[in-house]
């Protein structure tokens, strides 16, 4: 029972991060990649404005009972987000004192898409 629970999860998941990269699409970003994991953390999608780096933590809630999507992405999450931002820059040749980068969230609570950049 428990890796049928798991394995919507992770449907939903995909399904929210596709709406998300979509979004962001019509909003004039370029997708590089999806679901870049490392030891510190994972990003859901990197995505780029020109040249100015976009590495997108996205974060769905079906509804706003137990709070709003955007208050998922705290701290401790942040923190871990920020050190596999910097695995995937060091890997890809990127020194963060000289590309253009930044961190946005993308905010999912039921059909509403929230969009905040530079978090």
């Amino acid at each position: 029972m428990q890796w049928i629970k798991q394995s919507l999860s992770r449907v939903t998941g995909q399904q929210a991060e596709n709406r998300a990269r979509q979004y962001l699409m019509e909003h004039g970003l370029l997708f590089h990649s999806s679901n870049y994991q490392c030891r510190t953390g994972e990003i859901d999608l990197i995505m780029k404005n020109g040249s100015e780096w976009v590495f997108v933590e996205v974060k769905y809630r079906k509804n706003t009972e137990h709070g709003h999507a955007a208050e998922y992405f705290h701290a401790a999450k942040r923190k871990k987000f920020t050190l596999a931002m910097k695995h995937f820059m060091h890997n890809h040749d990127l020194n963060p004192a000289m590309v253009a980068h930044r961190i946005d969230l993308v905010a999912i609570d039921g059909d509403d898409i929230q969009w905040y950049k530079s978090v």
